[in-house]
Order: structure tokens, then sequence, then C-alpha cells
């Protein structure tokens, strides 16, 4: 185990919010998470790097000037750490602009929430491959639901490993493991109630059908893909649509101005916000918030995370 970062961020930075992110979707022995002491948040995963399993324990201590960052890592090959240490910050989105992202967007119409949340940050990913497979099962449910899910799936397919941090004894499973791991019932067939995902069968499809498409290279998805050439590939896979495929972008590429269309808690968000009219029907709900957001141009991912915050899905 190594001590590989002790940085001071500068204010702004909202560990709190990245941090309960995370805690919400925590995979149980993949991440663990702690948030009972305001001046010491815990977040630990592990990671599938080149050298092999490893992890990382990430620190965010409160001090006057901001938040003290303490990464430590183990890691099963030492040519990993600069990997290791690039994925965090990724993750974590270190490096955005934030003074600049919050003044743009505190004239655009959201001063209350940057007021209320400075440093608002976006989550990043440290593998692409899993992001896709979060997505795909969080579609149109609710965020505990789909941890639930993707707990019994880890449980059931995933790579055992053995690590000194608290909490942590499995990879998230890859890409082969779940297309082997997860069958798609038969059409005409009842539906397993011990199934690995209890999830309706075309569900099911989508996810079996975009595992093995990872897995076979037929779908690239990559911190260095072309972002336009992502989301075609992207919406040309069964079982993928524009909300899915701007959430993945916006994780996986750090698209700063990814907007996820017809997200209900954002439309919840923004009401709360006064933003839009709470009376209007939800298509229209959603047609005048989209029109709206492009006042957050080229920032709306973040504009994103405020309105997910006011309408209480980061936790």
């Amino acid at each position: 185990m190594i001590l590989a970062l002790d940085e001071l961020i500068r204010a702004p930075f909202d560990a709190a919010g990245i941090f309960s992110f995370f805690a919400a979707r925590a995979v149980p022995g993949v991440e663990s998470v702690q948030l009972g002491d305001p001046r010491r948040l815990r977040y630990a995963r592990t990671l599938r790097l080149p050298g092999g399993p490893s992890a990382c324990e990430i620190t965010a201590l409160q001090v006057p000037e901001g938040s003290r960052l303490q990464v430590r890592l183990e890691l099963a090959a030492a040519e990993d750490e600069a990997l290791a240490l690039w994925l965090v910050r990724r993750l974590l989105d270190l490096d955005a602009p934030a003074e600049q992202i919050d003044a743009e967007l505190a004239e655009a119409g959201l001063a209350d929430a940057v007021r209320r949340t400075p440093g608002i940050r976006v989550p990043g990913a440290v593998d692409p491959q899993e992001i896709v497979i979060r997505a795909i099962i969080g579609q149109q449910i609710s965020v505990k639901a789909a941890t639930t899910h993707l707990g019994r799936l880890s449980a059931a397919v995933s790579t055992v490993c053995t690590s000194r941090f608290a909490g942590l004894d499995r990879l998230f499973p890859d890409a082969g493991q779940i297309a082997g791991g997860v069958p798609v019932p038969d059409a005409h067939e009842a539906l397993d109630p011990d199934r690995v995902l209890r999830l309706p069968r075309r569900s099911i499809a989508a996810v079996a059908g975009t595992a093995r498409a990872l897995e076979l290279g037929e779908l690239q998805v990559g911190f260095g893909s072309d972002p336009a050439a992502l989301r075609a590939a992207l919406l040309d896979t069964a079982g993928i649509g524009p909300w899915t495929a701007a959430y993945i972008g916006m994780r996986v590429l750090g698209d700063a101005d990814a907007w996820l269309p017809r997200d209900v808690a954002l439309a919840s968000g923004a009401a709360r916000l006064g933003l839009i009219d709470r009376q209007l029907g939800a298509a229209q709900r959603h047609r005048v918030l989209e029109e709206y957001a492009q006042r957050w141009a080229p920032w709306r991912s973040y504009a994103a995370m405020h309105l997910w915050q006011a309408a209480g899905t980061l936790e």
C-alpha cells in the first residue's frame, strides 16, 4: 500500500456532493463509502488495471482552505501507479475549472444553486465498460433499485479479490463475465424469480447483448473515444437511447455539456428551483427545460448535477 497523493484541493470543491453520489450507487464489495464524519469522507473501490486487480482509497479531509485529498493505492504492479492516479482525478473531476463554471452558471439563472453548492463536480469513471452496464441497468428505475440489481450481478459473476481496504472483496464484473453469466430468457418462458438480473426480459437482453458487443469489440467505449462516433454507436445498440448515450458521454468522456433528455429528476429539480412551472404537463415540462438549458452551455452537465441535487437524487 502506498500514499500516492496528498494534495490540497482549494475551494470551491463539493467533496460532500461527489462522495454522496458514489455512496448512493456503491456496489457492495466493489465500493465502500463512509460519510458519517463530514470532516473526513472516505471512498474506496477496486480497480481492474493492466498489472492485475488493484484498489484505491480516497479520503477528503475538510480544512479551512478547502479539502485535503489523500489517495492510497494497492497495486498488483508498481507501473500502474500513474494510471491509477489519472483515473482517480477523472473520477472526482479534480481538474474542472470550478470557479469559471460557477460564475457562468450563476449568471445563467443558477445563482441560488451555485451559492448553495459551490464547486459542484461531475462524477467520472475508472472503467468505461462498467459505466455502460451501470447506465443500462439504471434506465427508468430508481438509483436504489439499480444499485440492488448491480450488487446482485456483482455477487453472481464477478472476480473475487483481496484488499486491505475495508469493504472491498471483488472487482466489478467485466463484459465477458456479464455476457456469459446473464442468460437471456426465451420470449415464451416464464421469468425465473431467482434470475441474476431481476429486470424485465427486454432489459436483460439489452444488458447481455451490450456486454457481448463490448466483449467482442463490436461496441468500443473508451476514454479517448470520438464523442460523435461513440454517441452514434451507442444509439445503434439495442436498448440504448438518447438519455443513456448522454449519461455515458458525461461519465466516460467527461462531456461538460451533456444533456439528458426527458430526465424526470432534472425536471423536478428545475421546478423546485423555480426555473419551470410546476403546473406544466410532463411533455411540456421537458420541452421547456431543454430550451431553458441552452443558456447553460457549455456546462450543462454541471447544471444537471445542480438540478439532481435540488431534486434530492444525488443521494
